[in-house]
């Protein structure tokens, strides 16, 4: 216990202390915020996108602002994160096939479905597919996503650094 002689030498550690406290908290406030809603760095990991982002798990740039602001310029083609429409609390990133009214085949590989089964995809909703059709959760099982679920677009891959890529927005899909 600090004798009360010395309380008043012990003042300005304490205030210091607390705005020390009180600034650590704003800048975790406003971190959080930019991350949520303007983008940020994210790891992903999964064999679902290989052999576009790699099974061991790369740092990517999430570009989520655009999207806020034109959440209708989703192009074919482009990585995207998005809520997970199986699991809500984990964030998923794939590829988008198809756009509102588009009429896309489930499953052009068969291996979840006929190869000759055709959807339309329905207003406010986008059919996702991850690279690696083998190893993916995506469209062919749960069926068309609503575009509220979509966070934003993978705009780079940034860590490992030999494979440092920005990624178009206007990416084009090749059917092998």
């Amino acid at each position: 216990m600090i004798p009360p002689s010395w309380l008043h030498l012990a003042e300005p550690a304490v205030k210091r202390v607390g705005f020390t406290c009180l600034h650590l908290i704003n800048f975790g406030f406003a971190f959080h915020l930019f991350k949520e809603n303007v983008g940020g760095l994210c790891f992903m990991a999964g064999p679902s996108m290989l052999p576009t982002l790699d099974n061991s798990g790369e740092l990517v740039l999430e570009s989520i602002l655009p999207h806020r602001l034109f959440p209708n310029q989703l192009g074919r083609g482009e990585l995207i994160t998005l809520t997970s429409p199986v699991d809500p609390s984990r964030i998923i990133c794939k590829r988008v096939i198809g756009l509102p009214g588009d009429v896309i085949c489930v499953d052009p590989t068969g291996l979840k479905a006929h190869s000759t089964e055709h959807v339309i995809v329905p207003k406010g909703h986008i059919w996702v597919a991850g690279d690696n059709a083998a190893w993916s959760r995506d469209s062919r099982d749960y069926g068309p996503v609503s575009m509220a679920l979509v966070r934003g677009r993978i705009a780079a891959r940034i860590y490992p650094l030999n494979r440092f890529t920005v990624f178009s927005k206007n990416a084009t899909y090749i059917e092998h």
